[in-house]
């Protein structure tokens, strides 16, 4: 039987420590480290130079009986006491393997009579005293093995002692492929991935941490990249899969920045590597076949089981832009990768709908619906509420290979001699029949550039591989069935958690809130911070992503409340019982908005409030008012709650209370104006009635002075 193909990265290192351990079993000396003995044998890996170690296999794959295949490396002795009378041999077989799993338990050490295959060569060793290095090297032919047709073969090379004791042994694979011998040609296509360990950003300017910087330079894993970019940009049947975002965080590093959110903020200059390493992303990508990832790599599985689906789309759009803007070309985003290979009906349409055509799957996610015979077809379909979509089912034993860690000394010849024997193995299954296989290392892997450019290299030009991109795979005429989308509940606790996700819809309800309200769009940089949060890197990290959350959630905040009501510590004051108020909005963003002002009153029947013009669109920096009418039963104070709202209804900001004092100040003026008439009304007739007066008693006085001398006369007359 294969071996599945690759999956996710629990399994990824599952399977990786298990490849570690049969490239150390073979690697380190003495053999007391057995194979067997994996914790051992990876721990030993990891701190010490194997013994016996193979540096160079050549040709990749002879073609003729008479071509001279050389192997050459060195043995040191790695112990503190001198060793002599070693011999180093050369030991093959001339039986094919069958299988690729037949492979698996001969590199792992679990088919002996294959070690005691027939001896070809070996080299004395007369004395080598501690640490001393032997070289050697070995010439053989496929015809001095014996060997005829198309296929995999065995081949080791071991030391032993005077008492023919193994001290140390490699295992490897010589592929042989005969000319005369006729094999289709199996298409292969390579997902290279070009994403960072995290998102480093909470907003445009505010970095996490300062570890993007490291790994621009040197021997740094960006650095690395970029290595491996240049030199095999335009690798046949390669595929880029950039995520923008990281472009994004490279970008934000060519001006100064600021790391950290909370009070440690500190002030960093530009860092000098950023803009040659974009540079020079853009160059070599310039004509190579690159897809784009949703922007920041987004967990779709996650937001389309807790309700954020539209994030998915928001991040395809994102990323297109984003990667447009940076790499100065379109990047299609029709093929996706989701995080470790699986996805759900659900998270498949999300992605159906953004536009996805292609997706690339683990073995686990899509398996074949019985146990293959081979290597299953890489290529299958799926259906969506968008139509058919694209499945390329990654092989995981290539991929694995491909992203393996080769730092070890001689782990790289091993690693691509099993690559090229795995890949002569997958054709020689059905010799007559062509077939897909799609390779997709770990998605934040650290390539070794010379070893993975040489395996492409070498890839290219075997003569049983047809490198293809993985836009241009064909299903089959006659697929071989698979059984569906597997997604275990298992796969759905390994999802960025509801929890965490609440905290992240609350800050996207918030942030589209100004977007509402504004007449150009007015994402403001939240859009990409929102996407970031989403990213599947924080899964099982969500405390370190917390701290961006409150940040991206404050500055959401500040945002939204530039837009407010004014003077709400003030009274209003209704002089009498028809009226109106004042309400001020102010607008501190720096767009035109239009909203809704909704007033309501907390007492209904002691006062109400009559209808009124929502306010014309308020420019960047200016107040609007509202006169809001109002009618009052009674005097005193009432509270009035004004809401504003977008042009949709929804709430922005919090609702906000005002005071309105009522006076009664008409009716009582028409009391005070009555008085004063009825007071100035009596003192007219009062003045009227003294003047009247004041004239009878006038003329009553004049009549007696009349009538007094003629008196005094008549009497004289007398």
């Amino acid at each position: 039987m294969p071996r599945a193909p690759y999956s996710s990265p629990g399994r990824h290192v599952i399977r990786k420590t298990a490849l570690l351990t049969v490239l150390t079993a073979m690697l380190l000396a003495p053999m007391g480290v057995a194979a067997g003995d994996s914790a051992a044998a990876t721990t030993a890996a990891a701190r010490q130079t194997p013994s016996l170690v193979v540096s160079s296999i050549t040709p990749d794959a002879p073609r003729e009986r008479s071509t001279e295949i050389k192997l050459s490396g060195t043995y040191v002795n790695t112990g503190s006491t001198p060793l002599s009378s070693l011999r180093l041999r050369l030991r093959y077989s001339n039986r094919a393997l069958t299988s690729r799993a037949e492979m698996e338990a001969y590199q792992a050490g679990q088919d002996p009579w294959r070690d005691r295959a027939s001896l070809s060569q070996s080299l004395d060793i007369p004395a080598l005293a501690p640490g001393a290095k032997q070289a050697w090297s070995f010439t053989v032919t496929p015809a001095a093995m014996d060997l005829w047709g198309f296929g995999v073969y065995p081949l080791a090379v071991e030391v032993v002692d005077a008492t023919n004791q193994t001290l140390a042994r490699q295992r490897t694979f010589l592929p042989f492929a005969p000319k005369n011998t006729k094999v289709k040609r199996t298409k292969m296509a390579v997902v290279l991935p070009l994403l960072d360990q995290q998102p480093r950003r909470s907003d445009d300017r505010t970095f996490l941490d300062d570890g993007l910087r490291g790994a621009l330079t040197g021997d740094g894993r960006l650095a690395d990249m970029l290595a491996l970019v240049k030199q095999s940009a335009n690798a046949k049947g390669v595929t880029w899969l950039v995520d923008p975002a990281l472009l994004d965080d490279v970008r934000a590093m060519t001006k100064p920045y600021v790391v950290g959110t909370g009070g440690d903020r500190k002030e960093r200059p530009a860092e000098a590597a950023a803009t040659p390493w974009l540079d020079g992303m853009r160059a070599a990508l310039g004509s190579a076949s690159v897809a784009a990832t949703p922007y920041a790599d987004p967990d779709v599985a996650a937001l389309a089981h807790q309700g954020l689906d539209g994030m998915t789309a928001m991040a395809l759009t994102a990323s297109a832009e984003a990667a447009k803007a940076n790499l100065g070309r379109d990047v299609p985003t029709t093929l996706n990768w989701p995080v470790t290979g699986l996805l759900d009906h659900d998270a498949l349409d999300e992605l159906a709908v953004g536009g996805v055509k292609t997706v690339v799957l683990s073995h686990q996610n899509l398996p074949p619906a019985q146990t293959p015979l081979g290597t299953p077809d890489a290529a299958a379909s799926l259906t969506s509420v968008s139509g058919d979509v694209d499945a390329m089912v990654a092989d995981e034993g290539l991929s694995e290979l491909v992203g393996s860690d080769v730092s070890v000394p001689g782990s790289a010849v091993l690693a691509r001699q099993r690559f090229i024997a795995e890949t002569a193995m997958i054709s020689g299954e059905r010799p007559d029949t062509a077939k897909n296989v799609v390779v997709a290392p770990f998605r934040r892997w650290s390539p070794d550039p010379a070893f993975v450019s040489g395996l492409l290299k070498s890839a290219a030009g075997l003569p049983w591989l047809a490198p293809t991109p993985i836009t241009s795979l064909k299903r089959p005429a006659a697929p071989e069935p698979r059984a569906g989308l597997t997604y275990t509940e298992q796969n759905r606790r390994d999802e960025l958690g509801k929890g965490y996700l609440a905290t992240v819809k609350r800050a996207v309800a918030q942030a589209k809130l100004t977007a509402d309200i504004t007449e150009a769009d007015d994402r403001h940089g939240f859009e990409r911070s929102l996407l970031r949060l989403s990213s599947a890197a924080w899964r099982g990290k969500t405390g370190t992503a917390r701290a961006a959350v409150e940040h991206v959630a404050a500055s959401v905040a500040d945002r939204v409340g530039q837009v407010a009501i004014t003077g709400t510590d003030q009274p209003r004051t209704l002089a009498g019982s028809d009226g109106v108020i004042p309400i001020s909005v102010h607008n501190a963003l720096d767009k035109t908005i239009t909203l809704k002002v909704e007033v309501k009153s907390t007492s209904p029947k002691l006062l109400q409030i009559g209808a009124f013009d929502p306010p014309p669109p308020i420019l960047r920096g200016q107040n609007q008012t509202v006169n809001v009418p109002l009618t009052a039963s009674t005097d005193g104070e009432t509270m009035v709650t004004v809401q504003l709202r977008t042009a949709d209804g929804k709430k922005y900001g919090p609702p906000v209370k005002l005071v309105v004092r009522t006076t009664g100040y008409t009716g009582i003026a028409l009391v005070i104006v009555g008085a004063a008439l009825s007071v100035m009304l009596a003192a007219v007739v009062l003045r009227v009635v003294r003047r009247r007066t004041r004239r009878s008693g006038k003329a009553r006085s004049e009549a007696r002075a009349v009538q007094q001398p003629e008196a005094k006369a008549g009497k004289q007359h007398e």
